[in-house]
């Protein structure tokens, strides 16, 4: 099993192009991905999740941990923002 982690970042794509991602790291032999996302993204992370597990690879990816927290922005007139985080954090069995 490899030790390495993957990330993808969720952006403003569609909620597919992230699973893709996720499954090709996965099938690059990467057994732990973390999505990370920001504000408005983090709805469509959690969507990525449960379509990867649910869709793609049910009962061989599970979420192993979620973290959030906030992160203060410097927006472009100079003020600061608080903005939402999280990383959810999945893993691969594979078939035994």
């Amino acid at each position: 099993m490899s030790a390495e982690v993957g990330t993808v970042y969720i952006g403003n794509k569609p909620a597919i192009n992230y699973v893709m991602a996720t499954i090709l790291q996965i099938n690059q032999g990467i057994n732990r991905i973390v999505l990370k996302a920001r504000g408005r993204a983090i709805s469509r992370a959690v969507d990525v999740a449960e379509i990867a597990r649910q869709k793609y690879l049910p009962g061989r990816l599970e979420v192993r941990d979620i973290r959030i927290g906030t992160e203060e922005i410097l927006a472009e007139n100079g003020t600061r923002r608080d903005v939402s985080v999280i990383e959810i954090e999945l893993e691969y069995k594979p078939e035994q």
